[in-house]
């Protein structure tokens, strides 16, 4: 990523397309709308977690950390994957 706005943008726009899949899953497959609303309050608190972080590196090696960052995204990223699949 180039810069924190852009980073941000990522994380929003990766946030809202599990958001729109997630409820189109609920509203078309007919999945459990209990395990659709964990997973949708779950997106919520992953994208204002990740935006956080995203604000506020740790001094010193901020490149590592970036990485680190867009690691743990992508990792938590696949987990919803994996559990709206399961629906």
């Amino acid at each position: 990523m180039a810069n924190k706005r852009e980073l941000k943008k990522a994380i929003n726009y990766v946030a809202s397309d599990l958001f729109l899949e997630c409820i189109v899953l609920k509203q078309i497959k007919k999945a459990d709308p209990a395990a659709a609303d964990a997973i949708l309050a779950d997106i919520l608190c992953l994208q204002s977690e990740f935006l956080a972080r995203a604000g506020h590196p740790e001094p010193g090696c901020v490149k590592k950390y970036y990485r680190k960052l867009s690691e743990d995204f992508g990792n938590e990223v696949e987990g919803l994957i994996r559990r709206m699949q399961a629906m």
